[in-house]
């Protein structure tokens, strides 16, 4: 499964880079290199960089970003926890979790302070933090969080909002993830219908609805409903993210897995291998995700009597998992 950050959707937005680099050079030369203006370019930029998956590109902007508006606008500066949440993003898309946590921490703080503690900003730290505790397996944390970031959503933003469509898909999917399907269902349903209705159908997010509910089908063996959203699921995050995008190895992925659940293991194998590619270069070799994918491929060598080679790929993975994060 995939679930939403609650980062703004900026997949459309990567012909803008150009533009946001000149627009960095312009301030940097007529402002000075430590300029609040500059800190909004190196942000926006860095944040192009993340929705693609360019992750060491990213990192210096945003601590560069960082650092400017800390010292310039002080500490406790809405502004401020916009950088430290988009930084404490980074990290989670890195599987760097415990960087992260304080850095979302200190960004709610700051927004509840200065913003009131029933902002939407403040509903989005919340979503972030929840998920990151999803993410980890601490479920009775994570669950009080996206209700209480669903609620502020749904009275300040509308019912048809958006952003109340990532609050009721990260709840589903916390719901998903400890086999409560019968309250998940309902919930990604409406995700869905939001989005198809206030972003388009071939948007991103479209996509990754119609992922999770697909996966909700295939763990319940309803293998005929998941198989056509997850190809539009598929089709929708190449067209809009590009072939080598992370997000399109998790469609890849999951369209593996239906396969090989049925024992459709030649599909499956060109699958799980592309999207271990992609990942291994998009989010580096020692990536929870890339070790996922070895694991999943590990199970169809065995399945197809390549114990041999299984045994490789687990060892492999291994050593990612036990990796201090």
């Amino acid at each position: 499964m995939h679930f939403h950050s609650g980062k703004k959707a900026l997949h459309y937005s990567y012909l803008n880079k150009p533009l946001y680099k000149r627009s960095l050079a312009i301030r940097e030369k007529s402002l000075g290199p430590d300029h609040p203006d500059v800190a909004t370019s190196l942000n926006n930029i860095a944040v192009l960089y993340n929705a693609q998956g360019q992750y060491d590109q990213a990192e210096p902007l945003l601590k560069r970003s960082l650092a400017i508006k800390e010292k310039f606008l002080g500490p406790d500066h809405p502004e401020v926890a916009n950088s430290l949440n988009n930084l404490a993003a980074l990290y989670v898309s890195q599987g760097q979790y415990a960087q992260a946590e304080p850095l979302y921490n200190r960004s709610l703080a700051i927004r509840e302070k200065s913003l009131g503690p029933d902002h939407p900003d403040v509903a989005k730290v919340l979503n972030n933090i929840a998920e990151l505790y999803r993410i980890q397996g601490q479920y009775a944390q994570a669950e009080p969080l996206h209700k209480r970031s669903l609620a502020i959503r749904e009275k300040s933003l509308g019912l048809d909002h958006p952003d109340v469509a990532i609050s009721l898909n990260n709840l589903a999917g916390l719901y998903d993830t400890q086999g409560q399907y019968v309250q998940a269902e309902p919930l990604y349903k409406r995700s869905l219908a939001i989005r198809e209705k206030s972003l388009g159908p071939d948007h991103p997010d479209v996509a990754l609805s119609l992922n999770n509910i697909a996966e909700l089908y295939r763990i319940q063996g309803q293998y005929a409903q998941a198989e056509p959203l997850h190809k539009r699921s598929l089709a929708i995050k190449e067209k809009s993210l590009g072939p080598d995008h992370p997000d399109v190895a998790i469609s890849l992925n999951n369209l593996a897995l239906l396969y090989y659940t049925q024992g459709q293991y030649v599909q499956a194998e060109s699958l799980y291998n592309r999207s271990l590619a992609i990942r291994e270069k998009s989010l580096g070799p020692d990536h929870p995700d890339v070790a996922a994918s070895l694991e999943n491929i590990a199970l169809l060598y065995k399945a197809t009597g390549r114990e041999k080679a299984a045994k490789v790929l687990e060892k492999r993975a291994a050593a990612i998992r036990a990796i201090k994060r």
